[in-house]
């Protein structure tokens, strides 16, 4: 009990200070781009009504999960075949190096021809931004299988779909999830870009349309939602990383205390 309460008195420590620090910076600030945390707090409730989390958060997390399922799935994939095949990797590596040079961002006036300006535009920007740290991730995590745990899989016959389900993706898995949490980031920023662009409801596009209209309170308290979204979706995802890896955590923890 008294360890997690130190865990839980480390997490909150530096955000609480960040608070009191902010509210007490701005608290007779008189400047219209940097409005009294008070300000933007006491106008959260009126901004983000049930109406409101219907209209536009529920629409922007959708097309956030429906774009990192997409680069995940697709970034597992394309990864475990090039990681797992040398001359694969030697004819894709040039091209996964151009591509992934290029700024998601940048790709948006070009998705939208292809793709139109509704909800599978943005699923497609979000989509092109996340598989990269889940697909350069999977290659390095199946390339670095390691070679005894492989060797012995074909002595005793384990091939093909049951070498792939039960050696290469769990020794892969803990690189893979480093690559999905990256992800996970990016898709939160991407999907605040592609709500700005020829949209009609979503985060990105009321945080727009705040500033437009010169409601900054209003806006801060956009703000402020998308990183405690932020926040939310990265406990979600450590929770389900350490039920996912609980034997990669396992052995770590042993691996500390036997030293």
């Amino acid at each position: 009990m008294r360890r997690l309460l130190l865990r839980l008195v480390l997490v909150l420590a530096l955000p609480v200070v960040l608070v009191i620090v902010w509210w007490v910076s701005s608290s007779g600030s008189e400047d219209v781009y940097w409005p009294p945390l008070g300000t933007i707090v006491s106008a959260f409730p009126d901004v983000w009504t049930g109406e409101r989390w219907r209209g536009d958060v529920l629409p922007s997390v959708l097309r956030l999960t429906a774009g990192y399922a997409l680069a995940g799935a697709v970034g597992v994939a394309l990864g475990t075949l090039i990681g797992s095949h040398r001359r694969v990797r030697a004819v894709c590596e040039p091209v996964l190096e151009f591509l992934r040079a290029v700024p998601p961002p940048v790709l948006v006036p070009v998705i939208m021809l292809f793709a139109g300006i509704g909800d599978t535009m943005k699923v497609v920007v979000i989509a092109s931004g996340c598989v990269w740290p889940v697909l350069l991730n999977t290659v390095e995590g199946v390339r670095a299988v390691d070679a005894v745990a492989s060797e012995t899989a074909r002595s005793y016959g384990i091939t093909g779909a049951a070498r792939l389900r039960h050696v290469v993706l769990p020794s892969a898995s803990p690189q893979i999830f480093a690559g999905l949490r990256q992800a996970l980031s990016v898709g939160i920023i991407l999907m605040v870009i592609s709500e700005m662009f020829a949209a009609s409801n979503g985060l990105g596009f009321t945080i727009v349309q705040f500033q437009r209209s010169f409601a900054i309170p209003d806006m801060w308290t956009g703000i402020l939602l998308l990183g405690l979204l932020g926040f939310v979706l990265s406990v979600l995802f450590q929770l389900v990383e350490r039920r996912a890896l609980g034997w990669y955590h396992g052995l770590r923890t042993a691996a500390r205390r036997s030293r």
